[in-house]
């Protein structure tokens, strides 16, 4: 699977649960076990990929944002949850967090920012396809602390200078 593929499976399967993220989870699994093993793992490998390089200081304060606050758990969630966005989102909050404020058609804080099973889909569906958990998939481990200048995540006028566009859309 290359990168092409990867971003098409999760807009379809998106798409296919009208943006509700345990229905995307659960049809990225359905869509994943159609494909053979060595494919589901490449999938994972680009999820791997992009949750680590989402790692960043700035998108912390991004999702500190929108959801109100970000312990670790909500953060790495947030993470899955940006990625199965699709491309054009992700690669835009990389480029520039406070464009999420221009890139979500709308954000409830209920239900968004927690894909929390996206990032079991691949390790589910190889599970269920071999009867065997996934093997290390040769990705380098996520660094031991954010990429980026540390954010003060506690400090709305900290987190208000920073994303002025978010800050004015879904800001306390």
């Amino acid at each position: 699977m290359d990168e092409t593929e990867f971003w098409e499976t999760v807009d379809s399967t998106r798409e296919a649960a009208e943006g509700d993220p345990e229905d995307h989870a659960d049809l990225l699994v359905e869509r994943l076990l159609q494909l053979d093993p060595d494919a589901v793992l490449d999938f994972a490998r680009h999820f791997e990929v992009r949750y680590n390089r989402a790692y960043r200081w700035d998108l912390w304060g991004a999702a500190s944002v929108l959801l109100g606050s970000a312990s670790d758990d909500a953060f790495d969630y947030f993470r899955c949850w940006l990625i199965g966005q699709g491309r054009e989102v992700f690669e835009g909050a990389l480029h520039e967090p406070d464009d999420l404020a221009g890139l979500l058609d709308d954000f409830d804080d209920e239900i968004d920012g927690d894909g929390e099973e996206l990032g079991y889909a691949a390790d589910e569906a190889y599970e269920q396809l071999t009867g065997a958990v996934a093997p290390d998939l040769g990705v380098p481990a996520q660094a031991a602390e954010p990429q980026g200048t540390p954010i003060d995540l506690d400090d709305d006028g900290v987190l208000a200078d920073r994303y002025p566009q978010l800050w004015e859309r879904f800001g306390n």
